[in-house]
């Protein structure tokens, strides 16, 4: 059966992205030493380079226009195993933490996610449930540099945290300082996996373009990220169906990705879901819950 014009035209696009992504390679090999190594991610037409070295710390890192990728959506079955519980106000009391992490073991959410002075609280009163305990790095600004952002893991880990959710440099992103974005990813990246626990990397959509959105994406996934997440709640903006799309196309279904801020009732947890969210970040999480139970309907995600 010939081909006709669109198909031979595909091809050859194909053909021509791969033997441009097989010649930046060797160009990048020649230029680095075999101490280093480069890792390369491709999405939304752009593709992002990032260089580490014998130690696996990020020397380079880089983004271009070339081609794209699409991601699948994971699937969950059960929505409270998709909620992290909540509750980040700067004013919340030991009663209100302890009232939350009440409602995550009796919902089985998937974590609690408080600021780092309450890890320690959450700890033993979640000790022996199937809620893990999540806290929150360069929050909410992520103006913190590298260093301060390791050492403040550091601290959490030891406190008993499971789950690391932690800013980009938002200013550096937008300055294209992706080398130290990269260095300050992979810094908590190797601090989190060294114990045993799961990074979340929060690139703040509400503050972004598009092109930042997917650089911001490739650069966590090549940096080793377990998610990529839309937001903080404090910057004027929340998770949108939109974004979190748009994450799932860059990532793929390699990692998970993360809708928080914004999200309030069932409707909007669910398309969420349906747009490739395999985390929720609520502080609604039991209204959410609630909402199901009242209609009597169980769904499977």
């Amino acid at each position: 059966m010939p081909l006709d014009v669109k198909s031979v035209e595909k091809i050859v696009e194909v053909i021509t992205r791969e033997v441009l992504i097989a010649l930046e390679e060797q160009e990048y090999s020649k230029a680095h030493p075999k101490s280093e190594y480069c890792s390369r991610n491709c999405a939304e037409g752009l593709c992002v380079v990032t260089c580490f070295d014998a130690v696996g710390k990020v020397v380079n890192a880089g983004a271009e226009r070339l081609t794209s990728t699409l991601g699948k959506i994971p699937a969950d079955t059960n929505i409270a195993r998709l909620i992290d519980h909540t509750l980040l106000k700067p004013d919340a009391t030991h009663d209100q933490i302890a009232q939350l992490c009440y409602e995550a073991r009796k919902y089985h959410f998937a974590s609690v996610c408080i600021n780092p002075t309450h890890v320690k609280l959450c700890a033993e009163l979640l000790k022996g449930t199937d809620v893990k305990v999540c806290t929150v790095i360069g929050f909410p600004l992520g103006a913190t540099s590298p260093d301060v952002k390791v050492f403040e893991a550091q601290t959490a880990l030891k406190d008993g945290a499971s789950e690391i959710d932690m800013v980009i440099n938002i200013g550096a992103l937008k300055s294209r300082d992706l080398e130290l974005v990269a260095r300050d990813i992979r810094g908590v990246v190797i601090t989190g996996h060294n114990a045993h626990a799961l990074v979340k990397v929060i690139i703040e959509t509400s503050l972004l373009d598009e092109e930042e959105k997917v650089i911001a994406c490739l650069l966590s996934k090549e940096a080793g990220a377990d998610f990529v997440k839309t937001s903080t709640g404090f910057s004027g903006g929340g998770a949108t169906v939109e974004d979190v799309a748009l994450m799932r196309r860059v990532v793929g279904p390699a990692i998970g990705v993360k809708a928080s801020g914004g999200i309030r009732d069932r409707s909007i947890a669910e398309s969420m879901v349906a747009a490739g969210a395999t985390r929720l970040g609520a502080s609604a999480g039991v209204k959410i819950i609630a909402g199901i139970a009242e209609t009597g309907e169980k769904k499977s995600y």
